[in-house]
């Protein structure tokens, strides 16, 4: 068939590619890019230092942004006062605002003892290897350092570290700088300038929490903290520290009575609480004298409703200090819950048996590693004198009396 005359001599149009497919290639969405933080590699989550690396390592490389972190306070609280000093103390250092509670000191005194910022090449020490004599030979040294019958088992890392960085490294033996403190933007909450009245209304909340919450959802809303606001040119995090919340010196009554009158008081703060963070670039540690709750399940709730839980079990006045198995640390560390945020399941830490210690400049989180029994040569022995002391015994009773021809030890 022939072509038409219009079309003899020229080009067919081109006509653009027509896309009838609705595939789009997927993109990496943009992450907020604030100082001191850093997404998770497992879940996304924008995440902060608590200031201690062993407890980042637990935590799953942080504490995330959004989320609470209960600490359970040992019975003279001087570890977890530590901890949240430590988590104030990155605050300051990675320029981000602080917003500090309490109902025993005034927060200004908690932050005029926060720990000092040390170098890295202090904060890690470097292994020195001991000089070798040349006439002893590197497999006889080998042989010695450890029994036979532990050559083949692997060795074990105590410490608790990540390969990468992140956070500080603080003395607790000197205090932060008042120029390096100074320049941090602080809010503080000191319930005994906060006087609050006792309402008729049948409120499960006190009027100290709900004071408390009230201040705090001001800051957040004021300083551009809240997600839902127009994002400013520069963002930031709020960094919310409780000290010892369910004392008595909040007006709760859990550590009193058995049966306490104001039973979902704290409950229902940390509820309000968890929401109020969910939507914000905010972060909470929260202390509690848990020690104190006799209420094993009430304390089950208030676990249940923070994000992270850990306890501390100080060896201090027990039994435990003067024993020459636990001489190396100071107590131990329990971790009750660790978050699951965009995510099907959690991340549990790989070792359960953990202790803390207190060294002259640095709170630490190691593995528990107990030294080896060496009893059992003595064991053996004591056994065979025991048998031989048995032996004896029975001859002279076989000699005696013919009933007994058979001891059982």
């Amino acid at each position: 068939m022939a072509a038409p005359v219009d079309s003899v001599g020229k080009h067919p149009a081109v006509r653009p590619p027509v896309n009838n497919t609705s595939f789009q290639k997927k993109t990496r969405s943009r992450l907020i890019s604030i100082p001191g933080t850093r997404p998770s590699v497992q879940n996304g989550q924008l995440l902060v230092s608590t200031g201690v690396t062993s407890l980042d390592y637990l935590l799953g490389g942080g504490l995330a942004v959004g989320t609470v972190l209960l600490i359970e306070e040992d019975r003279y609280d001087s570890y977890s006062r530590m901890i949240l000093k430590y988590f104030l103390a990155e605050g300051v250092v990675c320029q981000h605002k602080l917003f500090v509670a309490s109902a025993q000191d005034n927060p200004e005194d908690i932050l005029q003892e926060l720990p000092s910022p040390i170098l890295d090449d202090v904060a890690i020490p470097k292994m020195v290897e001991q000089p070798r004599l040349p006439c002893e030979p590197q497999d006889s040294l080998d042989a010695m350092k450890i029994a036979w019958r532990y050559q083949n088992l692997p060795k074990v890392q105590s410490a608790l570290a990540s390969s990468s960085r992140f956070g500080h490294y603080y003395d607790v033996s000197k205090t932060m700088e008042p120029e390096i403190r100074q320049a941090a933007k602080c809010h503080r909450f000191y319930l005994p300038d906060h006087p609050t009245q006792s309402s008729n209304t049948h409120s499960p909340m006190l009027e100290s929490y709900s004071a408390l919450l009230k201040s705090l959802e001001e800051v957040i809303h004021r300083e551009g903290f809240d997600v839902v606001a127009p994002m400013p040119k520069s963002r930031n995090i709020l960094r919310v520290g409780l000290h010892s919340l369910g004392s008595a010196l909040w007006g709760d009554d859990l550590t009193c009575h058995d049966n306490p009158r104001y039973r979902h008081a704290l409950t229902t703060f940390l509820y309000g609480l968890r929401a109020l963070l969910r939507s914000s670039l905010s972060v909470a540690v929260v202390t509690v004298p848990s020690h104190l709750i006799q209420d094993r399940a009430l304390m089950g709730s208030i676990t249940r409703l923070c994000d992270n839980a850990i306890a501390l079990e100080s060896f201090k006045g027990s039994e435990r200090e003067t024993n020459p198995l636990y001489k190396d640390y100071h107590g131990l560390l329990h971790v009750h819950q660790v978050p699951h945020l965009n995510c099907l399941a959690n991340q549990l830490p790989d070792h359960k048996d953990l202790a803390f210690k207190l060294k002259r400049k640095q709170f630490s989180i190691e593995r528990l590693h107990l030294p080896p029994d060496l009893s059992e040569t003595v064991s053996r022995v004591s056994r065979g004198e025991l048998a031989g002391a048995a032996a004896t015994t029975a001859a002279a009773c076989g000699s005696g009396t013919s009933g007994n021809k058979h001891l059982d030890f």
